[in-house]
């Protein structure tokens, strides 16, 4: 049986556990969130209800002899950064801003107070269940320009060292990612102590957080 765990249990969360639930009837499923209300909403069968900080329980529970099929953020923070951080902040790596020069160099950029940068190809709303074709848009049914997490992946910025975790879809509108790719990353940055353009993104959008040693 397949594991899937769901970080974040708000709408996007409550979303990715029914249509999961709807296509791998036999998948357990772990539903990760601090709001139990939010738990309760996401309760059926095969199913594990975690109250915890979705951070920290990627934190505590990931390792490789103990790992699920697949990981699915759904929660207001860049989780694959904020994990790194977790686990290499006690070796001084710590979030940076990202220089002005980036917003020049992806399409759409939304900067987050809190430091992460947000990138989408679409100028509009995508619709919850989009298919993420692999050349076109489903609204515009024009050609993408390119896959964003290949956009993301060759930035060259002075000082950063470019590092992308893909998102894939694993049902319409839910994307995740496998734990090995997280621990690869891990290895990447605790390998180089370098400054970091940390990014997560699927064919069409991502978000970027800037890190370095100090």
């Amino acid at each position: 049986m397949k594991e899937i765990w769901i970080i974040g249990m708000g709408r996007f969360g409550r979303l990715a556990a029914g249509r999961l639930a709807k296509i791998h009837p036999r998948h357990h499923l772990v539903l990760v969130d601090p709001d139990r209300n939010h738990l309760r909403q996401g309760r059926g069968p095969r199913r594990t209800l975690e109250p915890m900080d979705g951070v920290s329980f990627l934190d505590r529970r990931l390792n490789p002899e103990n790992a699920p099929d697949w990981i699915i953020p759904a929660l207001p923070v860049h989780l694959a950064a904020r994990w790194c951080l977790a686990r290499l902040g006690k070796y001084g790596l710590r979030p940076v801003d990202i220089p002005s020069g980036m917003d020049d160099l992806v399409p759409h950029p939304m900067r987050d107070p809190a430091g992460p940068v947000y990138v989408s190809h679409a100028d509009f709303i995508c619709p919850d269940d989009c298919a993420e074709p692999a050349t076109i848009c489903t609204v515009t049914r024009k050609k993408r320009r390119a896959d964003m997490f290949d956009l993301l992946g060759s930035i060259r910025m002075s000082g950063f060292l470019s590092l992308t975790v893909r998102s894939f879809q694993l049902a319409p509108g839910v994307g995740g990612y496998r734990p090995r790719q997280l621990f690869g990353l891990l290895k990447q940055v605790e390998q180089h102590k370098e400054k970091y353009l940390l990014s997560t993104a699927c064919r069409c959008h991502g978000v970027i957080t800037g890190l370095e040693y100090i």
